[in-house]
C-alpha cells in the first residue's frame, strides 16, 4: 500500500475543511430579506456575549463585501472597533418564530454618527469614509438576487437633535423614505421607525423634538408603524442601548412589523 506523505494529507485536510466550510456558509436560494439603516444604535454598540453567536442556519446578513454569512453579532462593520450587539439580530429571532419556514436574511446598513444628510444619495460620512445611502442601495440589490424584502426598520435622529438641524428633519425624513422606497422598489413593505432613548432626551433637550416628528411620521403614512425606545437603558454614556436594551427594543422592532405584516 501506498502511503500517504504528511505534507500531502495537510494539503488534503485543509481543502476538505475549506469545502466543508463553504458548503456551511451557502444562504438559502430564497429568503425573506429585511434591511437595517439608520445610525449607531441600529448597528449596535452593546457588549456580545454567548448569545451573539446563535449559529441559526434559518438567520442569514450579507456584510460589506456581499458576502452572505450565519448572522451573529456583530452584524454591522460601520466602526470595526466599538459595533457590538443591536437590535437586528434579537428582531430576525422574533420574525422567525412566526414563519419558521422562511429564511431570513439580514441586510445591515447603518452607519454610527450619521445624520439625515448622510443619507443623500452622493453623501459622504465624513466619521467613517461611507457613503451610506450609496453602498445601502448595491448592497440590496445583491442581496435581492436571494429574495424579497419583507420589512425595513430604521433608528437614527441623534445627529440631528440640534438648534441648526432638527427644524428641517420632518421634511428631509419625508423625502428621504419617499427616496428608499422608490429606489429600492418598497412601496408596499411594511416600515417601522424607532424612537430615541429616553436617556438621550434627558441629555438633548433637542432629541424629544426628533421624538416628535418620528412619532408623527409614523401615524401620518400607510404601512410605517412605531418601535418605542421608552424605559430602556444606556451602557453608561448615555448615548447607546446596553446590551438588554438593544434586543428588547429588536423585539419591539418586531412586533410593530407584525402589526402589518400578514
Amino acid at each position: 500500500m501506498k502511503l500517504i506523505n504528511l505534507k500531502n494529507l495537510k494539503v488534503l485536510v485543509g481543502l476538505l475543511l475549506g469545502a466543508s466550510t463553504a458548503i456551511a456558509q451557502t444562504a438559502p436560494e430564497q429568503m425573506d430579506l429585511y434591511l437595517l439603516i439608520g445610525q449607531s444604535n441600529m448597528a449596535g454598540r452593546g457588549t456580545t456575549d454567548a448569545a451573539s453567536q446563535p449559529g441559526s442556519r434559518k438567520i442569514w446578513a450579507i456584510n460589506r463585501q456581499n458576502e452572505w454569512k450565519i448572522a451573529a453579532d456583530p452584524l454591522h462593520q460601520d466602526k470595526p472597533t466599538v459595533v457590538g450587539v443591536g437590535p437586528g439580530l434579537t428582531f430576525a429571532q422574533e420574525i422567525l418564530k412566526k414563519h419558521p419556514e422562511r429564511p431570513i436574511g439580514l441586510i445591515p446598513c447603518a452607519v454610527g454618527g450619521s445624520g439625515i444628510d448622510d443619507w443623500l444619495p452622493g453623501a459622504k460620512h465624513e466619521q467613517t469614509g461611507i457613503y451610506a445611502y450609496d453602498e445601502m442601495l448595491a448592497r440590496v440589490k445583491e442581496a435581492q438576487k436571494r429574495g424579497t424584502i419583507k420589512g425595513i426598520i430604521w433608528h437614527q435622529g441623534e445627529s440631528d437633535s440640534s438648534p441648526q438641524k432638527k427644524d428641517a428633519y420632518a421634511e428631509k425624513l419625508a423625502d428621504f423614505f419617499k427616496r428608499l422606497r422608490r429606489d429600492t422598489h418598497t412601496e408596499n413593505v411594511p416600515l417601522v421607525v424607532g424612537t430615541l432613548g429616553n436617556f438621550y432626551l434627558a441629555k438633548n433637550p433637542d432629541a424629544a423634538f426628533i421624538n416628535a416628528v418620528i412619532t408623527d411620521y409614523a401615524k401620518k403614512n400607510k404601512l410605517v408603524s412605531l418601535a418605542s425606545a421608552a424605559g430602556l437603558t444606556h451602557k453608561g454614556d448615555d448615548t447607546h442601548f446596553d446590551t438588554a436594551s438593544a434586543r428588547e427594543l429588536g423585539k419591539r422592532y418586531a412586533e410593530a412589523l407584525q402589526r402589518q405584516a400578514p
